[in-house]
């Protein structure tokens, strides 16, 4: 039931669910959705720059390739946020 089941409010409101507890909650499986997302992406990115022949194991250079793409990636991804987060603040704060 993804944890809404026990989410109806248990006093005067007839049952209704609580707008605040269901915005938080669809906060949260949004941010969850992103996290896997991004990891899903990087992971297919970084996959088919470094892996040339997949085995069982890694030898050092895929395993270094990884790493450093995944890092890459990883620092790319956070100037993309902050600077967009930087923009909708700059943004809001000329409405």
């Amino acid at each position: 039931m993804d944890g809404f089941g026990s989410d109806f409010s248990a006093g005067g409101s007839g049952g209704k669910m609580d707008t605040g507890v269901i915005m938080e909650q669809v906060k949260v499986q949004i941010a969850v959705a992103n996290a896997q997302e991004l990891l899903q992406r990087m992971t297919d990115k970084c996959f088919k720059k470094c892996i040339g022949k997949p085995g069982s194991t890694l030898d050092n250079s895929e395993q270094k390739c990884i790493a450093m793409c995944m890092d890459r990636y990883m620092d790319a991804w956070n100037t993309v946020s902050r600077t967009y987060n930087s923009r909708l603040q700059r943004e809001r704060a000329r409405m």
